[in-house]
This record gives structure tokens, C-alpha cells and sequence, in this order.
């Protein structure tokens, strides 16, 4: 499997379809965004598991254009909406047996239905509504039971980034198999109607953030201007670990 080593983290890449393919044999993917990327020196738990991760692709947008533009090995940029669209048009991930965490009980019933109108089959009780984690010990024995109990090929985490992976790596390390484990967070939403819709074509020119600050300005805006640190993380460190975890 091809990787690019960026902040010590191995970023997948090959193709949207490979990814989508490696997964069929299980794993953890991770999709780190922009915002998220430039706090692990302050969260060691969050980059420790984005580290653990069997597969980590880059969406973000602004740390690929960085990355691209500085350096010669160039990272391809796969969006969690992009993987999403590819992922869930496959004929055999359709047939596959799934376990969906999501936020809200009103996510999950959206999710569920969306999902199986593409022609997927996912009942009630292979949902799980995701608690309030406390953000100093994020388990869940109860999600953990679920997944041991129906042993799904799928674990789709539709729930917060810095939440999500740390929740993904505890499942990793502590299920007796290994299925695939999916940390997509509300990318899922944008194909529901849940956010704001982004076109393929804003997507493939890293114009999700524009479209998501004019449907929602007073919280995108702050989030993606907050991201900036990320660029003076790639530069200072490149390739290498920005702290040891």
C-alpha cells in the first residue's frame, strides 16, 4: 500500500477505489481534517490513534495543497465525501453487514434510510446512539458489545472528529476480529441533506470548506481560520512526528 509520511502519520496514497477496496479485508481508517490535524501537540490521545490507524486519508484540502505545493512526493487528496460516494456504490459493501454509530437518534433513522434506499439493509438494531463520551476516557462497552454480538463487516462512526478516531482505535484494539472500522464523521451528512449538499465539482477543486461557510458562516468560518496553525506545524515539522506518543 502506497503512503505518504506527513506529521509522522501515514497517509494512504492510491486511488479512492483502493482505499475502498483495502478496506474489504477490515481495518481502522482515519479521515483527519484540517481543524483537527493542527491540535495533536495539544491532544496526544487524538494523534496517537490517527497513528494507530491501518489507513488515513488526506481531506483535508488546505494540508494537501500545503504539502503539494513544498514537496516532491505528492499526497492524493481523498475527501470523506468522496470516499463515501464510492464506498456506498459498491455492490459489495451493499451485501455487507454493517453497525452505524451516529450522533442522534434522528441522525440515525435518517442515516439508516438513506442508506438502505441505495440498497443496503440495515434494521434498527444495528444502529447505536453514540453518548456523551468523557473526553478523558472515551469507551463505550456497549457499542464494543453490539459489534462483538452481530460482528458486522462495517463500523461507520458518523460522529465528531477528535472523538471518532479515539473511539475507532479503543474498538480496534479491543474487538476479537477485525472488521472494517470507518471514521467519517459527518461527511454522511452532506449526502442525507443533514448539511449543506457540496458538489462533486467543489469537492474535487477543495471547495467543500466554501460551500460549507455560506450555508453555516458563523461556525465554519471561525473553524477553518482557527486551522491555520496546520501550516506552520507542515512546515516546521515536514514528514516527522511532531511529539512523541
Amino acid at each position: 500500500m502506497s503512503t505518504v509520511k506527513i506529521l509522522g502519520i501515514d497517509f494512504f496514497n492510491g486511488s479512492v477505489k483502493d482505499a475502498v477496496k483495502a478496506l474489504k479485508s477490515g481495518g481502522f481508517m482515519v479521515v483527519p481534517s484540517g481543524p483537527g490535524l493542527k491540535t495533536i501537540k495539544q491532544e496526544p490521545t487524538y494523534y496517537r490513534s490517527l497513528r494507530y490507524a491501518d489507513i488515513a486519508i488526506a481531506d483535508s484540502g488546505y494540508m494537501a495543497l500545503i504539502w503539494n505545493l513544498f514537496n516532491s512526493q505528492k499526497v492524493n487528496r481523498i475527501s470523506g465525501l468522496e470516499f463515501l460516494r464510492e464506498f456506498f456504490a459498491d455492490k459489495d459493501v451493499q451485501k455487507s453487514k454493517f453497525v452505524l454509530a451516529d450522533p442522534t437518534s434522528k441522525d440515525s433513522e435518517i442515516n439508516r434510510n438513506y442508506l438502505n434506499n441505495l440498497g443496503f439493509y440495515i434494521k434498527t438494531e444495528n444502529s447505536h446512539v453514540a453518548p456523551m463520551y468523557d473526553k478523558g476516557n472515551i469507551v463505550d462497552p456497549v457499542l464494543l458489545a453490539k459489534i462483538e454480538q452481530q460482528r458486522p463487516d462495517y463500523v461507520l462512526l458518523n460522529i465528531g472528529g477528535g472523538t471518532q478516531e479515539i473511539l475507532g482505535a479503543y474498538l480496534r484494539k479491543n474487538l476479537s476480529y477485525k472488521p472494517a472500522i470507518i471514521c467519517t464523521g459527518a461527511a454522511i451528512a452532506f449526502l442525507t441533506g443533514r448539511q449543506a449538499g457540496v458538489p462533486t465539482w467543489a469537492d474535487k477543486l477543495y471547495l467543500g470548506w466554501l460551500v460549507r461557510c455560506i450555508h453555516k458562516p458563523k461556525v465554519f468560518i471561525p473553524r477553518y481560520l482557527d486551522a491555520f496553525p496546520l501550516f506552520l506545524l507542515l512546515v516546521k515539522y515536514g514528514k516527522r512526528a511532531p511529539l512523541v506518543v
